[in-house]
């Protein structure tokens, strides 16, 4: 299938430089309500796609599995020069609190220890890919076990693939949990897919009146975290190319990315 193009009013062809993989539209709703969607195939699937110049969004589903698929498609569709994780979190260290933005240097595969490093970034934030939804306690288990300060269930699968096509790399998260608190029993409600089965949730919540006020909570937290992770992403700049040819971000930082096991594999730097 052809590489996906936007047209400006030109007529000039504009390729997408910034690739945005989420895992749901919610995540990010409030920054590509007025997008153009497009449905494309790919390896069988479809997905949606949210263009506006530069920039392409996909929300892929939850888990890494479905991230690692979103984030194939958008770059063999697309070919941007970037990809950029992004999505709600949670907290692993208790100074993190709900609506607040994180963005981590380093990414950790929770299945093998895995990680990617994104250079560039001022920071010593690390952030682990889990394959599950994470309580209370388990946050507590992979905050001692890989020194992380917040879990996600996609960012990992999306840093390899941008490793494997040698392209840029980074994340950006925002807390919607924090570290005491307890998610109310939803991973039987995501589909193989990765998808939310947000009324069988709702419905399954509602016969169980101790659940409603976490899930109270997790509403209003999640509605706080998508306006900041919109508000970030619209801060989004193109990319430049510096006189070799090198990906820059805004700030004119350079954003490959490592990946390592602590042995012998590596990607490019």
């Amino acid at each position: 299938m052809p590489c996906a193009v936007q047209w400006s009013g030109s007529g000039q062809t504009v390729m997408p430089k910034i690739a945005v993989v989420a895992a749901l539209e919610r995540e990010v709703r409030g920054l590509i309500r007025d997008w153009r969607r497009v449905e494309r195939e790919y390896e069988g699937r479809r997905f949606a796609f949210f263009e506006s110049g530069e920039t392409v969004v996909v929300c892929g589903g939850i888990g890494p599995e479905a991230a690692r698929r979103a984030a194939e498609a958008v770059i063999v569709l697309y070919r941007p020069a970037r990809v950029l994780s992004v999505g709600f979190a949670g907290a692993l260290d208790r100074s993190l609190q709900a609506g607040d933005l994180f963005v981590p240097s380093a990414v950790i595969d929770a299945r093998d220890g895995s990680r990617v490093f994104v250079e560039g970034v001022d920071s010593r934030n690390s952030l682990v890919t889990f394959m599950a939804l994470a309580g209370a306690q388990q946050k507590k288990n992979l905050a001692r076990a890989f020194g992380a300060k917040a879990v996600d269930m996609e960012a990992a699968a999306v840093a390899v693939a941008a490793a494997a096509h040698r392209i840029g790399f980074a994340a950006t998260k925002v807390i919607s949990d924090e570290l005491d608190f307890d998610m109310p029993e939803m991973a039987r409600f995501i589909d193989g897919e990765g998808r939310f089965r947000t009324a069988g949730f709702l419905l399954f919540a509602g016969l169980r009146p101790w659940l409603w006020n976490r899930v109270l909570t997790l509403a209003r937290n999640s509605s706080r975290a998508g306006k900041v992770l919109a508000a970030r992403l619209r801060d989004l700049q193109p990319l430049r190319e510096d006189a070799k040819g090198e990906a820059l971000s805004a700030s004119g930082s350079a954003l490959p990315v490592t990946v390592t096991d602590g042995l012998s594999r590596e990607g490019r730097k």
